[in-house]
């Protein structure tokens, strides 16, 4: 799995683009690759923390089971502690990692950790009523109610600047579908990345080398470190946003 993946990735970065994450026959191959020393333990854990869809995805299933095992000790990994496996559940955004969560906040040695991790996610659903109940019983959990009604996780994050410097390509006529996502590249519309390659590859007029232009403007900005695109339909405008 490790070899075909790398494979992968390298065939992928040829085409510029990141590899697909992790199914859930991959991910449980890499889990048995944790459950031991391996001379590759950086990339294994890199792939675990980043390469594994968040959610509800049967990967993300798979990688929270393993998880919660380790908080609870019915497994465990030379690379992750219990702490470690609270983490690494937080940011999974929502779904199968909630229940082990919720759990972790009757253990006094995870508690703490993953009352902060949860404080911080949103799509909780009827977890809420679950968590909210523990909350008169349990401080940890009270403290995940009360920092949910501060809003927390918005009020901690950084200021939006007071000003933000944008590129505008302004074209002829609008953007419409058949220039963001053409008809005869359909098949690749499951794989994002992969579909990205074909935005704008139909010429029309009042559209000349959109993605040349793009990239000009992209190369000549101060700082690269991100390159957003938005597109504005019936605005006649595309809107090239590169902080």
């Amino acid at each position: 799995m490790l070899e075909n993946y790398k494979k992968h990735v390298a065939e992928r970065a040829e085409q510029n683009i990141p590899p697909l994450p992790l199914d859930a026959d991959q991910t449980s191959e890499l889990i048995e690759l944790l459950k031991k020393d391996h001379q590759e333990s950086d990339f294994l854990l890199n792939l675990l923390k980043e390469r594994v869809p968040a959610g509800v995805d049967q990967a993300a299933y798979v990688k929270a089971a393993f998880l919660a095992d380790i908080t609870t000790g019915k497994a465990s990994s030379p690379y992750i502690t219990k702490i470690d496996a609270v983490k690494i559940l937080g940011t999974m955004l929502g779904g199968y990692n909630i229940q082990p969560l919720i759990e972790c906040l009757k253990d006094s040695e995870l508690a703490e950790e993953a009352a902060h991790v949860l404080s911080r996610t949103l799509l909780i659903f009827d977890a809420f009523n679950e968590i909210f109940e523990l909350s008169k019983t349990n401080e940890h959990a009270k403290k995940v109610v009360e920092e949910w009604a501060n809003a927390t996780w918005f009020t901690e994050k950084t200021d939006i600047e007071e000003q933000i410097k944008l590129t505008v390509y302004k074209v002829t006529g609008e953007i419409n579908t058949d220039d963001l996502s053409p008809a005869p590249d359909a098949w690749s519309r499951p794989d994002i990345p992969l579909h990205a390659l074909a935005m704008f590859k139909m010429p029309r007029t009042g559209l000349d080398d959109p993605l040349g232009t793009i990239e000009k403007y992209w190369s000549n900005f101060p700082t690269k470190t991100i390159s957003t695109f938005f597109f504005i339909r019936y605005k006649r405008y595309l809107i090239s946003h590169m902080p």
